[in-house]
């Protein structure tokens, strides 16, 4: 179709004024697919593609078209501040057709509120937490607010999908929609979409409509990746010449990228015929301080001059870096050069990082968490750094894509940093597990275009206790045949039977949380009350019980844990003097002093997927070079691969350590590798004479056993085809709080959730199933050569 004329006259002109020469392919397929069909949609399309403007231009001419009597559209984003990115360009785009766009979140002001409550219409932009904060102290606005609601906008969609946060989501908008007797159409956005099959089926669960997901021709990809690694003291791995980064386009093969760096190296060619060479990298230069932590020095060194963002996977590690960086400008007499952005952050703190990215003009760079990772667009960004590899290449690629907005390639330098290991150090220590994660994570998108899944098998025990409060809540008194038709119809929880939810209602009868009023109903008990009328509630996910900090009239932002008076704590990038600490209010007050201590805002679990972890094995095993790695890790890499080889962990799974001590590689994720623990401690535990197991997850296990390893093999291949219930795989009295809520549900119901939704117990018998070549080459069964690596990687 052609788009473009079908267009309301204020988008076409939004485009003329904006100097577009044609529509992208996304756009246009968008557009048929909303303008032409009343099926929910996803669009999945590069970073800086023009998703939000594929799906918004046909919806908002829809809307010109035939105006809504109230809010017309709602837009839900995982983070405030992709909201806050979002408000500007929407509202721009809006401005001369007078469609209203209002933010609902935390930071903003409740006149703005007040006023869509007044007079619903336009454009709704809200998160998660703040729709459950609506849906609940709102309750008998929501019909007037959604009921003309002809579509729902969830940007970033990815993000929603392998956790009870996304389970939240949809249980709200179905439980949005029956409300104000609307049945609006799903649109979802996505860079970074694993199986879009699975993703529509997700996006469209309870609408009554089927997802239609666009095909269309996407722009080549072009990236400019570097890898490096760096030991934090000390000789590093190698002390030769370095290489350039290089860079890599959709479809390219391996040979052309080996020519490129023999060509590069000689000094004879470019990258392609319209992109520069990019500079050659040799190692430190004077820039940073001699005693320097080596990793950040690079990174010092490399983001003088240029935009960039510094990615680290927790909020502690972002506060060191940026303590570093910073200190390194002193040392050096720079201007400061480094801002901070993470979730614990104030919202001002956040909010200014963010405003001073969008200035093109800016050479500031920001250390940041996944706050940042999202498609927030923070201006001509020149380049990525991230410190260690990332959990899921979902995230790699959302990063990645963070820069290259503005028609130059996608750029990100990896720096994976690493302690000498100590001379008695035994075999699984001595390997660089980050370099190989990171290597895995780039080469499984560039050969498969492998990214992470959905997780749809789940038995989200907390999120029903927590919906279940939520509608009792909002609504009121009702019976319990009528709270379950409400809640156990919502999509999630289609694996929950009414007698398990029967159980979960007779538990908090008996904890108070719900009560039964004289004429059977039931409503929110006293206990509960504490619960449910606490902010916190809102959310889902796991939260700490946080500190406010604060300096004279400036709020810093929030702390788990805070110290004595007198102590220090670190936050946004410095360190301050407690000073007083007011543990009613929750309230630190402090003040700024020089130094550099670590910070801690609770722990941060990484959800690593199989298929990472097999390709990690192959990294370890294969003999390729990878273009993108520099000079250190090349060496370490090797090291690596040397060690791997000797050890024979080619292809055994067991490897003797010495004595009774042994070392198990079993090359699972996250879930798949629990369950391994698992099994071999309460199945395997007693014949294997098994004692001191200890886990490094997810890739590797330690313990000491007295049988032999064939002894071993036999007995876990047997162990592993009996039939057994998941159950068997949680110790006996253990209750594995594994949710924020788990601690308000039956302890029966809890274990059942951990066994059957969490451990990937298929996953994990598949493994050891495969075992059995192991097992059969040892026997001298396959052949005097016996196999050649391990099966079933």
């Amino acid at each position: 179709m052609n788009a473009f004329a079908r267009y309301a006259p204020f988008i076409q002109d939004y485009i003329y004024t904006s100097g577009w020469q044609t529509l992208r392919g996304v756009q246009n397929a968008a557009a048929d697919a909303i303008f032409n069909t009343e099926d929910n949609v996803l669009l999945t399309a590069s970073t800086a593609s023009g998703k939000t403007e594929a799906a918004f231009f046909p919806i908002l001419t829809l809307m010109d078209e035939d105006p809504p009597q109230s809010v017309g559209v709602l837009y839900i984003a995982p983070l405030k501040a992709l909201i806050n990115d979002q408000f500007g360009r929407l509202s721009d785009l809006c401005e001369e057709a007078g469609i209203r766009v209002t933010r609902w979140h935390g930071d903003v002001p409740q006149s703005q509120k007040k006023r869509l409550l007044k007079k619903p219409a336009g454009i709704l932009q809200i998160t998660p937490e703040s729709l459950e904060s609506l849906m609940i102290t709102k309750h008998m606005e929501i019909p007037s607010l959604f009921h003309d609601l002809r579509f729902i906008v969830i940007d970033e969609i990815h993000f929603l999908l392998r956790g009870d946060r996304g389970l939240q989501t949809f249980s709200l908008i179905e439980r949005m929609s029956r409300t104000a007797g609307c049945s609006p159409r799903r649109i979802g956005l996505s860079a970074t979409i694993g199986s879009p099959e699975e993703a529509g089926q997700f996006l469209s669960a309870g609408s009554g409509r089927g997802c239609v997901i666009p095909k269309f021709e996407a722009p080549k990809e072009v990236w400019r990746i570097s890898m490096e690694h760096f030991y934090n003291t000390g000789a590093q791995a190698d002390a030769g010449a370095g290489h350039p980064v290089l860079q890599w386009q959709s479809g390219q093969e391996q040979p052309q990228w080996e020519r490129q760096r023999r060509a590069l190296k000689a000094g004879i060619g470019s990258l392609t015929q319209d992109q520069p060479p990019m500079e050659e990298l040799d190692g430190p230069t004077d820039q940073a301080p001699k005693a320097a932590d080596p990793g950040l020095g690079y990174i010092f060194e490399h983001t003088r001059g240029k935009k960039c963002l510094v990615f680290t996977n927790s909020r502690e590690e972002c506060e060191s870096v940026c303590q570093f960086l910073r200190q390194y400008c002193e040392i050096r007499h720079e201007p400061e050069r480094f801002l901070i952005h993470h979730g614990n952050l104030s919202a001002s703190y956040r909010q200014s990082a963010e405003e001073e990215m969008k200035d093109d003009d800016s050479l500031q760079s920001v250390c940041a968490t996944a706050t940042l990772e999202l498609g927030i667009d923070i201006g001509r960004l020149e380049r990525a750094f991230q410190i260690d590899a990332p959990f899921t290449v979902s995230g790699f690629l959302q990063r990645m894509g963070r820069t290259g907005r503005r028609g130059d390639p996608s750029e990100m330098w990896f720096v994976m940093r690493e302690e000498h290991a100590e001379a008695r150090a035994m075999l699984p220590e001595i390997l660089p597990w980050y370099l190989i994660q990171g290597i895995a994570l780039v080469q499984l998108y560039i050969e498969e275009r492998f990214v992470e899944e959905p997780r749809m098998d789940r038995l989200p025990f907390s999120l029903l206790y927590h919906q279940t409060m939520s509608t009792l809540a909002s609504c009121g008194e009702m019976t319990p045949a009528e709270l379950a038709t409400r809640v156990l119809t919502l999509s999630p929880f289609h694996r929950i039977s009414q007698e398990d939810f029967r159980m979960l209602l007779l538990h908090l009868l008996e904890i108070d949380h719900i009560a039964r009023t004289e004429t059977g109903g039931l409503i929110v008990g006293l206990t509960g009350e504490r619960i449910v009328n606490s902010y916190k509630f809102f959310a889902v996910f796991q939260e700490n019980v946080e500190y406010a900090v604060r300096a004279e009239s400036e709020e810093l932002g929030t702390i788990c844990k805070p110290p004595p008076v007198g102590d220090k704590i670190a936050i946004a990038g410095r360190v301050w003097l407690v000073e007083e600490v007011d543990h009613k209010k929750h309230e630190v007050y402090c003040r700024r002093v020089k130094g550099h201590i670590p910070a801690y805002f609770g722990d941060c679990a990484g959800d690593i997927h199989t298929r990472i972890l097999e390709r990690m094995y192959k990294v370890m095993g294969e003999e390729r070079s990878y273009p993108y790695l520099m000079k250190h890790a090349v060496a370490r890499l090797g090291q690596a691969r040397e060690n791997f080889r000797n050890s024979g962990m080619l292809t055994k799974p067991l490897v003797h350590l010495g004595g009774n001590m042994w070392v198990l590689f079993p090359w699972l994720g996250s879930y798949a590798f629990l369950a391994m623990e698992r099994f071999l401690k309460l199945k395997c535990g007693e014949r294997l004479q098994l004692r001191g197991l200890s886990p490094t997850r997810p890739y590797y296990i330690t313990f000491t056993m007295k049988v032999s390893e064939a002894e071993f093999y036999r007995i876990v291949l047997e162990e592993a085809a009996k039939e057994f219930d998941p159950l068997d795989l949680v110790y006996p009295g253990e209750v594995p709080v594994f949710e924020k809520y788990d601690e308000f549900v039956p302890e029966e119901l809890v274990r059942k959730g951990f066994a059957h939704g969490v451990l990937d117990v298929e996953g994990m018998k598949k493994r050891v199933l495969s075992w059995k070549a192991v097992q059969d080459a040892d026997d001298g069964r396959q052949g005097q050569e016996g196999i050649r690596e391990l099966p079933g990687l």
